[in-house]
């Protein structure tokens, strides 16, 4: 069994031979440090502040390298937003939402063009979305190959959303004093995640993961029924579209998304990614979701893989795949993302660990 046949078998639920890894991103500084330690020959490649879908070539080179000699079974890439620093922490996206950009995690919207209701019209996402941005994506499953799945992120029309407006504090406002522009919002978003969609098709992409956190560690950002009433028909939109084109979709978001959980396996999300051990036990999850939606992640990227030891990281992978693996549906990564505080040596520990304590017996 190659990995992107393992990876699809969790994705529908079923039991491959061992338990699938996967990661939603492994920022540049991360790529560089793991290389370091897994690659003989030096490594000259600096990494920037991260600018997802704007990596160089050199960095893919080397993120490929870690996928091989880690043996993970699938990649995960962001395609180009056009983003272009324009001063020493500000950046701007070709679509004109302006950045903070942070040498310690993703870029933080600041300014969006659409202020208000008038904005919308004429605001045009999909006429500038284009193949060449989807190059750096492209170089990955090439360099890699079919064996693997090959995961793309794109944004959740919520977060795109509030993305445009700059902020998510505009938006969650708008739920209550514009609703009209909510909905105006999450069309135009909607349609360009199709747009994108429809290119990482054309490309090879095996599956789409929809970033966008829409919890908290104590409940859901917004209720659960201005989800229903804002995001979820889009959510049913955008997976409804993947699935005809023979996609698997994920949604990721941490925190606590017990109170809409259910509307995610409704919407028909094939995976759900990270549950965050902070706030959701994965026994209890993987026993409600069993045979519903495939779970991804929970190994804890805030204390643990920063802080813990690599007796501890091995513990924990162990007591999480004794947990969450069982009858299969379930592929191991980091509970959001292997970021620049994360050790090397600890995320080398929780492959090492899931190689040695993931195999199913009866698989």
């Amino acid at each position: 069994m190659n990995s992107r046949e393992r990876i699809l078998m969790a994705l529908n639920n079923e039991q491959p031979d061992r338990v699938p890894i996967f990661e939603l991103l492994i920022d540049e500084s991360s790529v560089v440090k793991l290389a370091k330690l897994l690659i003989p020959e030096p490594i000259e490649v600096k990494a920037e502040k991260t600018r997802f879908g704007e990596e160089s070539f050199k960095i893919l080179d080397l993120y490929c390298s870690v996928i091989n000699e880690l043996e993970l079974d699938s990649t995960t890439t962001n395609f180009s937003v056009g983003l272009e620093t324009i001063s020493k922490d500000r950046g701007r996206d070709k679509f004109g939402t302006v950045y903070y950009l942070s040498p310690h995690g993703e870029p933080l919207p600041v300014e969006g063009p659409i202020k208000e209701l008038s904005d919308i019209k004429g605001f045009d996402m999909v006429s500038k979305l284009k193949e060449n941005d989807f190059a750096g994506v492209q170089y990955v499953i090439n360099k890699i190959g079919r064996d693997k799945a090959h995961f793309i992120n794109i944004l959740d029309p919520f977060k795109l959303s509030w993305r445009l407006r700059g902020g998510m504090q505009n938006l969650l406002m708008d739920y209550m004093l514009n609703p009209q522009l909510v909905h105006a919002l999450a069309r135009i978003s909607t349609d360009f995640d199709l747009a994108a969609i429809e290119i990482a098709n054309k490309i090879g992409i095996d599956v789409i993961t929809v970033p966008g956190d829409l919890a908290g560690e104590e409940t859901v950002l917004m209720s659960p029924e201005h989800y229903r009433e804002y995001v979820k028909p889009y959510h049913r939109e955008i997976v409804k579209y993947a699935h005809e084109k023979g996609m698997k979709v994920v949604k990721h978001s941490d925190g606590n998304i017990w109170p809409i959980l259910d509307d995610f396996i409704e919407v028909g999300f094939d995976g759900i990614h990270p549950i965050q051990p902070q706030c959701m036990d994965i026994e209890e999850v993987k026993k409600y979701l069993a045979g519903k939606a495939c779970i991804l992640g929970n190994i804890d990227c805030r204390n643990l893989l920063p802080f813990g030891t690599e007796e501890e990281v091995e513990k924990t992978v162990k007591e999480t795949i004794e947990k969450a693996a069982p009858g299969g549906g379930y592929i191991i990564s980091s509970s959001n993302s292997i970021h620049p505080s994360c050790k090397p040596e600890n995320y080398i520990a929780m492959i090492n660990a899931t190689h040695k304590y993931g195999v199913y017996n009866d698989g």
